[in-house]
């Protein structure tokens, strides 16, 4: 039996940050049927999905979400750091599709 939890919409509406639009992301996609967002370093993988479903209108089928660690870089004899950033790959359920090429209607 699954526990039914209620999101808030205010919630859904921050915890996706961008779609992921790169080479592996494309692979990705058309391999597994998988869409790869940037995420809040907070976001769980009930609220990714809830979030999805809600923004998209698609069925999402299950979500991985991987940590990535800040990059250091070098500009001269200062080093800095790149931000952490969190990725969820949503795999969608079969015949679901978010295009994010064509234009808002």
């Amino acid at each position: 039996m699954s526990a039914v939890i209620k999101h808030s919409e205010e919630r859904l509406m921050k915890v996706l940050l961008a779609p992921v639009i790169s080479e592996k992301a494309t692979f990705v996609a058309e391999k597994n049927e998988q869409v790869v967002f940037l995420v809040t370093p907070d976001a769980t993988k009930l609220e990714i999905k809830a979030a999805v479903e809600m923004l998209f209108k698609v069925q999402v089928e299950s979500v991985q979400v991987a940590n990535r660690a800040g990059k250091a870089k070098r500009s001269g004899r200062f080093t800095g750091r790149r931000n952490n950033t969190r990725r969820a790959f949503v795999c969608l359920k079969s015949g679901q599709e978010i295009n994010f090429t064509e234009e808002a209607k």
